[in-house]
C-alpha cells in the first residue's frame, strides 16, 4: 500500500509537468514557495554556494552564453526546475554592482553617503526592482502566448527572473564599469567622438541584454515564435542613429540623472 501511495504521487507530478522524470526524482513535487524558501534560506550559508561555478556563469554569459543555458537544461533533467536553486550567483551580482557603483560614485565625484546612497538606488532600483517588472511581464507574456499548448508547464516566474540576472549582467560591467575608464576624459567631453563612444556603449549593452534574454527563452523545447523577443534590436539600434544624428550623448544624460538623484 505504501508503495501505490508514492507511485501515485510521482504519477501525478509527472501528470503536471508533462516530462519523464529526472533521474533524481524525489518522489514529490516541491511548490514555488517551498522552493522559493529553500533559494532564500541558503542566502545565509556561503560555504553552501558554489561561488566558483557562477564565476563561470558570469565569464560565459560574455563569450558564450548559449553554453550558460545548457546548463539550466541539464538542471531541468535532474532537479526537475529551470531556475537556479544556488544563491551564489546572485551574491556575486550584488558584490558587482556595490563595487562597480562605489566606482561609478568615485567618476561622479560623490562624498561617502552619496555613494552609499547610490549603491542602494542600483541595487534596490536599477537591478531588482525593474528585474521584477520585466521578469513579471515576460513571465505572463511567455506564459499566455509562447507555450506551444496550454497542457505545457508554465515558465516559472524564479526562471524569469533568473533570465534577467543573466542579461543584466553584461550591460553592467560595460556601463558601470568599463565606461568608467573613458567618462572624464572623454565621453563626458562635448565632440562627435565622446557621443559616439558613450552611445555605442548603451547600444552594446542593450543589445546584450535582449539577445541574452532571448536565449533565455529560446532554450525552453515547449515555447514557440521566441524570436519575437529580438524585435527590441532594430529599434535600439535606429534610436541609437537618431541619438548620435541630433547630438545626444546618453551617457552624459544618465549621470546627470544619477548625480540629481543622490544630491
Amino acid at each position: 500500500m505504501k508503495y501505490s501511495v508514492i507511485q501515485s504521487s510521482a504519477e501525478g507530478c509527472r501528470n503536471q509537468t508533462h516530462i519523464p522524470p529526472p533521474v533524481s526524482y524525489s518522489k514529490s513535487c516541491l511548490s514555488a514557495t517551498t522552493k522559493t524558501y529553500k533559494y532564500l534560506r541558503r542566502l545565509l550559508l556561503f560555504n553552501q554556494m558554489d561561488f566558483e561555478f557562477a564565476l563561470w556563469q558570469m565569464i560565459y554569459l560574455f563569450i558564450a552564453p548559449q553554453k550558460l543555458y545548457r546548463n539550466f537544461n541539464y538542471r531541468k533533467q535532474t532537479k526537475s526546475q529551470f531556475a537556479r536553486d544556488d544563491p551564489a550567483f546572485l551574491v556575486l551580482l550584488i558584490v558587482c554592482l556595490c563595487v562597480t557603483s562605489l566606482g561609478f560614485g568615485w567618476v561622479l565625484g560623490l562624498n561617502l553617503w552619496q555613494s552609499i546612497s547610490f549603491v542602494f538606488y542600483v541595487v534596490f532600483v536599477d537591478c531588482i526592482f525593474a528585474g521584477l517588472i520585466v521578469a513579471t511581464f515576460l513571465w505572463l507574456v511567455t506564459n499566455q502566448y509562447l507555450r506551444s499548448s496550454s497542457l505545457e508547464p508554465d515558465i516559472e516566474w524564479a526562471y524569469a527572473f533568473d533570465v534577467h540576472l543573466n542579461a543584466f549582467f553584461p550591460p553592467l560591467i560595460l556601463l558601470h564599469f568599463i565606461q568608467l575608464f573613458f567618462y572624464n576624459w572623454l565621453i563626458s567631453q562635448t565632440w562627435l567622438i565622446s557621443r559616439f563612444l558613450g552611445n555605442t556603449f548603451w547600444l552594446l549593452a542593450l543589445s546584450y541584454y535582449v539577445y541574452i534574454t532571448f536565449l533565455g527563452y529560446n532554450c525552453i523545447p515547449h515555447l514557440r515564435n521566441t524570436r519575437l523577443l529580438l524585435m527590441p534590436l532594430p529599434i535600439i539600434f535606429l534610436l541609437y542613429l537618431i541619438t548620435l544624428i541630433i547630438g545626444w550623448n546618453v551617457t552624459a544624460s544618465f549621470m546627470d540623472f544619477y548625480k540629481y538623484r543622490v544630491y
